[in-house]
C-alpha cells in the first residue's frame, strides 16, 4: 500500500483553521492551486457523500467529517495520470488538525493501492505541499 504524508504548522487557532478548510465545497483559500471546483450532486459541503471535481480532473467524495476531532477524509474516485481510476484503487485522503501551544498542526495524508506507488506519491505530494502552503498563507 502506498501513502503520502505532509504537514505544516500554522500560527492561527485551530477553530479558525477548521472553519477555513472544513467545507468540502470551498477551496477559495487555495487560489492558484485549485483553479476550478465543480460541485456534483445536491449534498452540501459538510455532508458525507458530498462530491466535487477539482481543476476539471480530480473527482472526489467526502467520506468522513468529524468536527469534534477537526478531521475529514475523502476518496479520489478518478483523476489524471497515476491516480486515474484504472491506475489506483482505494485512494483515501485525510486531513487532521491538532492544537499546538502556538497554533495549529495540520496533517494531510493519503493511502492507496497501486502497482506504481512511487509515481502516485511523486504526483500527489507536491499538490498536498502546495495546498498546505496556500492554507498557511491565508494566515500570514
Amino acid at each position: 500500500m502506498g501513502h503520502c504524508y505532509n504537514t505544516i504548522n500554522i500560527n492561527a487557532p485551530i477553530e479558525k483553521v477548521w472553519e477555513t478548510i472544513s467545507n468540502f465545497h470551498d477551496l477559495s483559500w487555495a487560489e492558484g492551486v485549485i483553479t476550478s471546483l465543480r460541485i456534483v450532486g445536491a449534498k452540501q459541503g459538510d455532508e458525507i457523500g458530498a462530491r466535487r471535481v477539482l481543476n476539471d480532473a480530480f473527482h472526489e467524495t467526502l467520506t468522513e467529517l468529524d468536527a469534534a476531532q477537526h478531521s475529514f477524509s475523502y476518496s479520489i474516485d478518478d483523476g489524471p495520470g497515476p491516480i486515474a481510476k484504472d491506475a489506483v484503487d482505494n485512494y483515501i485522503g485525510s486531513v487532521k488538525l491538532s492544537q499546538t501551544h502556538n497554533g495549529t498542526f495540520v496533517e494531510w495524508r493519503s493511502s492507496f493501492e497501486s502497482t506504481n506507488s512511487k509515481e502516485v506519491a511523486e504526483f500527489c505530494d507536491p499538490i498536498y505541499q502546495a495546498l498546505l502552503s496556500a492554507l498557511q498563507e491565508t494566515y500570514s
